[in-house]
C-alpha cells in the first residue's frame, strides 16, 4: 500500500479563444484579479483549427495563453472552471459568446484541462466537472492521445506549453526552498 500525500501544486493555464479583441485587456485584469499574476502570457494565434466556434463567435478568432505565478491545488480544478463559465458569460454580446475560456493545470508529466462535458475518457472531478488528461510530457515532448483536440496536437501549442513548463519547474523549486 502506498502513502497518501498532498498533491503536488500545479500550474494553472486558460486558453482562450477572443473574437473582439477590444475585450482583451478588461479580460486578462478579471483574471488576474481571480487567480493572481500572470506569468506568461502567448502571443495572439490566428484560430483556424475548427469553425466549431464561428457560428457563436465570429469568423475572426484568436487564441492565447495565460499562465499564473500562484499554483494550485489540482482539487481546486472544478471550481476554477466555475468561475471561468461566469467570466465567460460576463463577456457575452446578444446572448453570444466572444470569449471561451478553458482552464488546464500543468505539471511536470501532464497537462489537463477542465470540462462540463463527459466522455469516456474524462474523469469525474467534483460539482459536474471533469478533467482531461489532454497530453502527456514524454521523452521531452508533449504527445497527443486519441481523444486531443487537434489544436492541442499542433507544435505550435507544443512549444507554448514547455515555455510554461519551464516557468512551472522554477515556480516548484522556490516553492521547495521556502
Amino acid at each position: 500500500m502506498g502513502d497518501i500525500t498532498s498533491f503536488t501544486p500545479e500550474k494553472l493555464i486558460i486558453a482562450v479563444l477572443i473574437s473582439k479583441r477590444e475585450m482583451l485587456d478588461k479580460l486578462i485584469n478579471i483574471l488576474k484579479d481571480n487567480f493572481g499574476p500572470v506569468d506568461f502570457k502567448s502571443e495572439l494565434l490566428e484560430f483556424t483549427y475548427t469553425d466549431y466556434y464561428n457560428l457563436e463567435m465570429g469568423n475572426k478568432i484568436e487564441r492565447f495563453f495565460l499562465s499564473f505565478h500562484n499554483l494550485i491545488d489540482p482539487e481546486n480544478l472544478p471550481d476554477i472552471k466555475i468561475l471561468t463559465n461566469e467570466i465567460e458569460n460576463s463577456f457575452l454580446l446578444d446572448n453570444q459568446r466572444k470569449v471561451n475560456l478553458d482552464p488546464g493545470m500543468l505539471s511536470v508529466k501532464r497537462f489537463i484541462l477542465a470540462t462540463s462535458k463527459d466522455n469516456g475518457h474524462r474523469v469525474p472531478m467534483q460539482k459536474g466537472i471533469y478533467g482531461e488528461v489532454t497530453l502527456l510530457f514524454i521523452n521531452k515532448n508533449f504527445q497527443a492521445l486519441p481523444w486531443t483536440y487537434i489544436d492541442y496536437r499542433s507544435e505550435e501549442y507544443s512549444k507554448i506549453l514547455k515555455e510554461i513548463r519551464i516557468i512551472y519547474k522554477k515556480n516548484l523549486k522556490e516553492l521547495k526552498q521556502k
